[in-house]
């Protein structure tokens, strides 16, 4: 007998993009999105439509392009909120309004300082109103972890009654526990006299690191939708992983009352993606997609694992994308045998331009060392789309960083400047350091660093580095990414990256002012 479906619902593009420093330009999340369809996704939820005009047009782009997921568009329990989302959503496929409003004691006092029966009529009136606009509408109580249930019930009954489809129950502030959080999804079907008549939906934070536990709780307990984000993204300390739930579910299918459509061996491909362009590094030892998902250290563990997989592997690394030999690729390899790598390992390249442009981009990393892993792969596809994405105001043209003993560190840089090259040198307490220093002469930013991170890709004093900066200026947050084997230079593309995304026409509103599930 075939098993019911669990509905994954990624909100990257939302909920992940409000985590602080995340922001992307429109076209960057119509990238995710397209990684996210190819991945057979059910629901993308593109944005918050009311929170700029940047989000509007990024939401209306993606409602255009994606036709095979359901893309979604959220929205305050607001009359201006849900028709701003139904207009951005108007050219979809097939579109879904995620409409909320908070139902917690706390929240509804301190914050909407409404009464519960104000808060029920919003609720009513917002779900009716986006049923104007699609037939598939989501609600959301939200801070529904801290909420009573009896009121709950009145809002969700009222809620499904007014049109709603799904009913999403948001552990807003990550609060609950498994067995807690579980119980209210069991109780809230058991009570709702009309629950038969919605999909239950899950949206769990992580503050104190339950919210796969309190997701995979909540789908044992009848819900048939996770809300979940590529590598956990998401505001404060983040969402439940999509590829943790995911390949539970496929994993565990012994105990799983459900199964999943995704394609999982996209998994990598999107983390990558959602990565270089965030800025944000995944954890080496992140489930799933961490560089040390699928290795193994210890003696007793490679030697089960060499006479018999399962012994230390509940997974194959090839079912999220990865290879199981990882050293495939040198500098004596041809155009072919790059261009099948890429196909073995699910990265979509556009057109012969683009192969021509990323093949010579491999020989070029070839030459700087000898064996060429999958992650290399991925950094340097990664590394070549993101710039690929929009057009660079300043283009690195070359580097001299010198270093010395008991000498000043310093560093001369070239930069292409709207088709004129302008250079600049100076002196700082590193080379990293004197090489952000020449390239502020050049273009004098005013910019705050944020944030300066390293990490590589894989292991080996020739490892391809990945920099990440975020750069603040006048409350714009932006987020620079590069690679290469040598870290300075790795670092000045990353600054470059991050300048571009700054003085980029493109620019929008960061919607982390707004309320959110």
């Amino acid at each position: 007998m075939s098993k019911e479906k669990l509905i994954i619902f990624d909100t990257t593009l939302r909920d992940g993009e409000q985590s602080p420093g995340a922001s992307m330009t429109a076209e960057e999340k119509l990238r995710i999105a397209k990684a996210l369809e190819k991945m057979k996704v059910d629901i993308i939820e593109a944005g918050f439509p009311i929170s700029s005009e940047g989000d509007f047009l990024a939401v209306q782009g993606i409602a255009r392009a994606v036709k095979d997921s359901v893309v979604c568009g959220l929205a305050r329990a607001s009359a201006l909120d849900i028709n701003r989302a139904g207009d951005a959503l108007k050219d979809a496929n097939a579109s879904r309004i995620h409409t909320f409003i908070a139902t917690s004691p706390l929240h509804m006092r301190e914050k909407l300082q409404l009464t519960p029966d104000q808060v029920l009529e919003q609720a009513i009136k917002a779900v009716t109103l986006a049923r104007n606009f699609t037939d598939d509408v989501e609600f959301s109580p939200e801070d529904a972890g801290r909420s009573e249930l009896d009121f709950l019930c009145r809002v969700i009954e009222a809620a499904i009654k007014a049109g709603a489809t799904t009913i999403n129950i948001p552990d807003t502030v990550g609060y609950n526990l498994p067995q807690q959080y579980g119980e209210t999804i069991r109780q809230l079907m058991e009570r709702v006299p009309n629950a038969d008549k919605a999909v239950f939906s899950t949206h769990c934070h992580n503050d104190l690191g339950l919210a796969v536990a309190n997701s995979l709780a909540g789908v044992m307990s009848g819900a048939r939708q996770v809300e979940c984000s590529i590598n956990g993204m998401g505001e404060r300390a983040g969402n439940a992983a999509l590829e943790e739930i995911v390949m539970a579910v496929r994993t565990r299918q012994d105990m799983m009352p459900c199964d999943v459509r995704v394609d999982t061996t996209q998994i990598m491909t999107c983390s990558r993606l959602v990565s270089g362009i965030t800025g944000f590094a995944v954890q080496p030892n992140k489930a799933i997609v961490g560089a040390n998902a699928f290795a193994h250290e210890s003696g007793i563990h490679q030697d089960g694992v060499l006479k018999a997989r399962e012994t230390y592997e509940i997974m194959r690394a090839e079912d999220v994308g990865l290879s199981s030999n990882r050293i495939v690729l040198g500098k004596l390899s041809g155009r072919s045998a790059f261009k099948d790598r890429l196909e073995t390992l699910n990265i979509s390249i556009d057109s012969e331009e683009e192969l021509n442009n990323a093949f010579r981009r491999f020989k070029d990393l070839a030459d700087k060392k000898s064996e060429i892993f999958d992650e290399d792969i991925h950094a340097l596809v990664s590394d070549f789309k993101m710039e690929e994405s929009f057009a660079e105001a300043i283009k690195l043209i070359s580097l001299k960083a010198c270093s010395e003993t008991g000498e000043v560190p310093q560093a001369s840089i070239t930069l292409l400047i709207d088709d004129e090259e302008k250079s600049a040198s100076s002196e700082g307490g590193g080379l990293v350091d004197a090489t952000f220093r020449a390239i502020e002469k050049i273009v004098s930013s005013d910019a705050d660093l944020q944030l300066y991170a390293v990490s590589n890709v894989t292991k080996g004093t020739d490892s391809l580095g990945e920099v990440a900066v975020r750069l603040e200026k006048g409350g714009r947050i932006v987020n620079g990414q590069g690679s290469d084997t040598d870290i300075v230079i790795a670092s000045a593309k990353s600054y470059v990256n991050a300048l571009n995304k700054l003085f980029n026409p493109g620019k929008r509103i960061h919607p982390q002012a707004f309320d959110g599930v």
